[in-house]
């Protein structure tokens, strides 16, 4: 029984079968033979047979029965073939497909998301500049990640994130944006309206309108509020920024946003953007990405127009323009 071994040798050698051998496999089983198969993959008669008994001698099995004609499959080898031709299925659409983007200069996929659901306001303005370089890439704008887009990179539902703040992980890159304050914003009717700036414990007394994030997550609370032993009257979780605005504008309580992001209301005099803090509260955004992949050139370009667009801080889309 020459492709018989001990069962603890066959469990402690791994099989490492690679496309070599898948393809070897299939071509036998599609020609009948040897001497056909041999000249579909370009070898000798020889160096197929040699091939082919050194994978039965891996696996411990013959794959094929010899005949007096052709070479009929074992059991063994009916399932090596199945998987053989779906392996090399997939393999071969995906040469064709990276065969033609190279052909076409480039395309592809680029996953992004955000942890702010304002900056799908400017951020349009970024993707349209990126398309007139590069028509056959497709940005999809993952807004389901916008609740925690790191993790999504971690776990390979995005190719690039936009987070405000340190990421603390090892693993991603990290390529710094712009920085921006954070106001608190309050009705021109608030004592507030009237400040020079406001102080943590102003805070105290107040029904805070903030993001739908866990208070952990906030940059307000952890680094401006909690420090500072004060947690306000009133804490509500509001999804939307347009949402906050509107029920800033009532009267219904206060909230802590990025200046940009309520810049036509400041300008329309609707709300009033108070520093917080005697020296102001401000933060860096980062295009993050996993370092440890190739970077496509394309996403490369990307995370370029990203830097150039930003490089004075976001506006909105319809100001948008891209600075050269």
């Amino acid at each position: 029984m020459p492709f018989m071994r001990p069962e603890s040798d066959r469990a402690a050698r791994p099989l490492h079968l690679d496309l070599r051998h898948l393809r070897l496999v299939a071509a036998v089983a599609e020609a009948g033979g040897q001497t056909r198969a041999a000249r579909r993959l370009n070898l000798t008669q020889s160096a197929l047979s040699h091939q082919l008994r050194e994978l039965e001698s891996r696996i411990g099995a013959p794959l094929f029965i010899r005949a007096s004609r052709h070479m009929v499959l074992t059991a063994m080898g009916e399932r090596i073939l199945a998987t053989a031709r779906r392996v090399l299925h997939e393999v071969e659409a995906l040469e064709r497909d990276l065969a033609a983007e190279s052909a076409s200069g480039g395309a592809g996929i680029v996953r992004l998301a955000t942890e702010c659901y304002t900056v799908y306001h400017w951020l349009p303005g970024v993707v349209t500049a990126f398309r007139q370089e590069w028509p056959r890439v497709d940005v999809r704008i993952v807004a389901e990640a916008t609740a925690d887009p790191v993790r999504a990179l971690l776990d390979g539902a995005l190719d690039l994130a936009i987070v405000a703040g340190e990421v603390d992980e090892r693993r991603l890159g990290c390529t710094s944006l712009f920085e921006d304050e954070q106001v608190v914003v309050v009705a021109p009717s608030h004592p507030f309206a009237s400040r020079e700036f406001v102080a943590p414990e102003d805070l105290r007394n107040e029904h805070l309108i903030l993001y739908t994030i866990h208070s952990t997550e906030s940059s307000v609370l952890r680094e401006v509020l909690r420090p500072a032993g004060v947690e306000p009257r009133q804490l509500t979780r509001v999804q939307l920024t347009e949402a906050i605005v509107e029920l800033v504008k009532a009267g219904l309580g206060i909230s802590v946003l990025a200046r940009w992001a309520i810049a036509p209301q400041l300008r329309d005099g609707s709300l009033v953007g108070v520093p917080l803090t005697a020296r102001g509260f401000h933060r860096r955004w980062w295009a993050v990405t996993r370092p440890h992949e190739a970077t496509p050139a394309y996403q490369q370009r990307l995370l370029d127009l990203l830097g150039l667009h930003l490089r004075g801080g976001p506006s909105p889309a319809a100001e948008l323009q891209l600075r050269a």
